[in-house]
């Protein structure tokens, strides 16, 4: 996401020099002591001349990180939605493929994207293939070919199962011509990777 800077934390009296890093669910100062602060606990955020007041419990902390402090506390505020990171917007062509989520395709819908069964002429803007099975992935490689030259292909595969990995999904990426470009917490329970078609082939 880009989100890191060098830091000066300042809780209460206490005085630290480190890294921060923003993460999806944390944000985090790295230095002589970890602090993780979970984004869900933040009751405010707020950016002036540099520094970075961050109010979680009864706890108030200044990252002090410089001209990033406005775009992370915006950030913090107004955290993207799935479809945000999912790339998503209304004026696309979408197709979902393999194992369904029913939440992704009302999301999608009220968006005002346009879901496709069939590939349309001149591709589609976004792929998202659900599979939870390492042997399914050889669909990929038909898949691209559902693509627009500057479409995104997603797949949708359960954290943490034996049956797919992440190892998995990026060999067959390549194999079918791929490059992957971000990965992203699609639910507790899913990951979903991004792959797109090399500038070159376009």
């Amino acid at each position: 996401m880009g989100y890191e800077a060098p830091c000066t934390l300042r809780i209460g009296a206490e005085v630290a020099r480190g890294k921060a890093v923003l993460e999806q669910h944390d944000l985090i100062f790295r230095g002589p002591t970890r602090l993780a602060i979970p984004l869900k606990t933040i009751a405010s955020a707020v950016a002036n001349d540099g520094s970075l007041t961050i109010r979680f419990g009864k706890t108030t902390a200044v990252f002090d990180i410089g001209t990033v402090a406005s775009r992370w506390a915006d950030r913090i505020t107004n955290p993207p939605s799935r479809l945000d990171k999912l790339g998503v917007r209304a004026d696309m062509t979408v197709m979902i493929v393999g194992e369904k989520h029913d939440d992704l395709l009302q999301e999608i819908k009220a968006r005002g994207a346009r879901v496709v069964r069939t590939v349309p002429s001149g591709g589609t803007d976004l792929v998202f293939y659900g599979t939870s099975r390492r042997e399914t992935l050889h669909r990929l490689r038909e898949l691209k070919d559902s693509l627009k030259a500057n479409g995104a292909l997603w797949v949708i595969r359960p954290k943490g199962s034996p049956a797919i990995h992440e190892s998995d999904v990026m060999a067959e990426g390549k194999k079918a011509g791929l490059v992957d470009v971000k990965v992203v917490s699609f639910s507790p329970t899913h990951t979903a990777e991004k792959f797109v078609i090399p500038r070159r082939d376009r």
